[in-house]
């Protein structure tokens, strides 16, 4: 079995453990966001900050939008919390941004914790 996108899964993860290291836990969400950033630029990993994603709805076009903490490498959402634990709304919000935009790849990482918590999440219906 391939894993999807796993080059850019892994230095994805790479730079959130680095943001981690340096920060650790506490912090609130904006500060991971802005200090990924930074790490994004040190490692040259191609980012989109805060994108814009079309929703449609019965293949109408919706006035509302998602907005993406991160579109890395043109194809991955990243999604960032800074939680003390993950729930199953949060994988379920983040598959629905993946069903809007058609991407097939979502990474959701916590920041929240002592330890980094990520996890990916496929967009199954866009693999078919």
């Amino acid at each position: 079995m391939t894993i999807l996108f796993k080059d850019e899964s892994y230095q994805l993860v790479g730079a959130c453990m680095a943001v981690h290291r340096e920060l650790g836990c506490g912090f609130l969400e904006a500060v991971y966001q802005e200090a990924l950033e930074e790490e994004f630029k040190i490692k040259g990993i191609p980012y989109v900050r805060e994108q814009f994603l079309d929703i449609s709805y019965k293949g109408k076009l919706l006035n509302k939008t998602y907005q993406a903490d991160f579109v890395c490498y043109g194809k991955i959402i990243v999604e960032l919390k800074a939680l003390v634990a993950i729930t199953s709304i949060h994988q379920s919000q983040l598959i629905n941004y993946l069903k809007a935009s058609q991407m097939k790849l979502g990474l959701l990482v916590n920041f929240g914790g002592n330890s980094l918590g990520s996890k990916r999440v496929i967009n199954k219906a866009a693999m078919q």
